[in-house]
């Protein structure tokens, strides 16, 4: 599901809302159309991406999402060959398919 704000987008009102004195991040959200709770999620993210708060960062989710999948692909690829080898060792056992005389 694509995000409905550009990453620019994004960065561009987190970096107004750390630099203007004064002004409510309510109010900043209001001047960039976007819901409050939406700008306090983006400076938390932020905050955790740079470090000055705990957390998994995005580039590392996105790596823990990418490994999560490379290892599902891993894991049917493995029982797909499983099973081959079973189908095949099960081929070639003596008596099977063969009528004797």
């Amino acid at each position: 599901m694509p995000k409905p704000y550009p990453e620019e987008f994004r960065e561009d009102v987190v970096r107004v809302a750390r630099n203007r004195g004064g002004v409510t991040v309510e109010q900043v959200a209001k001047d960039f159309g976007v819901h409050p709770m939406t700008l306090w999620e983006w400076l938390r993210r932020a905050d955790i991406d740079d470090g000055s708060r705990p957390g998994t960062s995005s580039q590392e989710s996105a790596e823990l999402r990418e490994a999560r999948r490379r290892i599902k692909l891993l894991e049917q690829e493995n029982e797909v060959l499983r099973r081959a080898a079973a189908y095949l060792s099960q081929a070639h056992l003596p008596g099977k398919g063969a009528t004797r005389s």
